[in-house]
């Protein structure tokens, strides 16, 4: 998992009552720089959804088992807009 994912997934994501899982995805590097974790929410699937976690140049897909996808999106376009 990439830098601060696991924490920021067991801190955040899967203490919401309507998560029912977490699947961590696939490690790409990317050509983006900077340490700190930006997670961001890509689309709806058919169990959830799809975020997608940068940290450094490495990006990681997270898929997200809910009902609710709608909800998720919600609270992880909380997180990204506070700051630091």
């Amino acid at each position: 998992m990439i830098k601060g994912l696991k924490d920021f997934l067991e801190e955040k994501i899967s203490s919401l009552d309507f998560v029912e899982g977490i699947i961590p995805g696939e490690i790409k590097v990317g050509s983006a720089t900077g340490e700190n974790l930006v997670v961001k929410y890509k689309y709806s699937t058919m169990s959830g959804a799809k975020l997608i976690a940068r940290s450094g140049s490495s990006i990681q897909e997270v898929f997200v088992i809910t009902r609710f996808p709608d909800r998720l999106r919600e609270v992880i376009e909380n997180l990204s807009d506070r700051p630091g």
